[in-house]
Order: C-alpha cells, then sequence, then structure tokens
C-alpha cells in the first residue's frame, strides 16, 4: 500500500496525459479532485522539464467544478482574488485564504468531536438520526475533508436510504409523542 502522507505523484506527458505513478495509470482531473477529497495530496509535474504544475492544475479543476454550476465561490470573492492580483494586498491574500481555511476546518472538526461527546441531547429520541443528518450535511458541504468524520456511509458514499428511513423513524416517534 503506498505511503499516504507523501504526495502523489502524477506526471504530466507532453500529450497532456496525467500518469499516476503509484497505480501506473493514466487519471483525469476529476480523478485528481477524488485522491483530494479522499485527503491525499497530490504533485503533478511535467515530465520533461521537471516544472511543478499543482497549482495550474489545481485551479482548472476549480475552475471546472465552477462552470458545471458547483457554485463554491461567489462572484464577490472571485473579484476580489482578481483585484488582489494587481494590488500590495497580494502578498497578504494567500496567508489570509490559509488561515481561514485552516480555521474552517478546525472548526468543523471540533463540531464533529462534540456531536460525539456526552451530551444531555443524546438521550432525546432520535437525536442519533440527527447527529448522523449533521455529519452528512458538514461531509457535503466540505467534500469530505473534515477528518474523523464518519459521515452517512463509511466508504464516501450517500447513505440516503439509511438516512430516509431514520427521519421516518424519528418523525413517528414524535407523532407519538405529541399524542
Amino acid at each position: 500500500m503506498a505511503e499516504t502522507n507523501k504526495p502523489l505523484l502524477i506526471k504530466r506527458y507532453a500529450s497532456r496525459r496525467l500518469y499516476n505513478t503509484e497505480t501506473s495509470d493514466y487519471v483525469t482531473l476529476e480523478d485528481i479532485a477524488a485522491f483530494i477529497r479522499e485527503g491525499r495530496e497530490v504533485q503533478i509535474v511535467d515530465l520533461k522539464s521537471g516544472d511543478d504544475l499543482t497549482r495550474q492544475y489545481l485551479l482548472q479543476i476549480i475552475a471546472e467544478h465552477e462552470s458545471r454550476g458547483e457554485n463554491v465561490l461567489p462572484v464577490d470573492v472571485l473579484t476580489d482574488l482578481v483585484r488582489s492580483y494587481t494590488s500590495q494586498a497580494a502578498s497578504v491574500v494567500p496567508q489570509f485564504l490559509q488561515a481561514s481555511f485552516e480555521m474552517l476546518r478546525d472548526g468543523q472538526s471540533k463540531a464533529m468531536e462534540n456531536m460525539g461527546k456526552a451530551n444531555p441531547m443524546a438521550a432525546m429520541p432520535g437525536f442519533e438520526a440527527m447527529r448522523a443528518q449533521q455529519e452528512a450535511f458538514f461531509k457535503a458541504m466540505t467534500g469530505g475533508m473534515i477528518p474523523g468524520a464518519r459521515g452517512a456511509d463509511q466508504d464516501g458514499g450517500d447513505d440516503l436510504d439509511e438516512i430516509k428511513t431514520q427521519l421516518a423513524a424519528l418523525q413517528d416517534k414524535l407523532s407519538k409523542m405529541g399524542k
């Protein structure tokens, strides 16, 4: 098994095809995005020149998702990013963005941890179903980036049927409580 703390090396050939050096096969941008969502670091290098192309391919992945209507970045943020390339703020923006995303990840991780701790609400009927839905929501909102989040399904897929069953059970319990 590959060492996961080491970046996954992807080589770009002159034909612009991307080659996964761990599995010895060609990959697409969507495959690379999936590796990243799974928590892997990637490094994309040009085979001939050795240039690191990681940034340009990550930006391309973001642009493709945005063009498909998977809008995460508001127009105002994109506009400010463009402005930062032409101003003195460019030196501050990368550190600010990095710190902001670290705070977001830490906050979401703590929220997920707190959901699992002893909680007086845990005795409430349907609490587990509600907690599972919250975990699935956090996982969906972050693309699975929350370390240790169980989510709706350990394999990374959406276990919608289980959530529907839990929701139906919760609704049934609530309707019996109202009688």
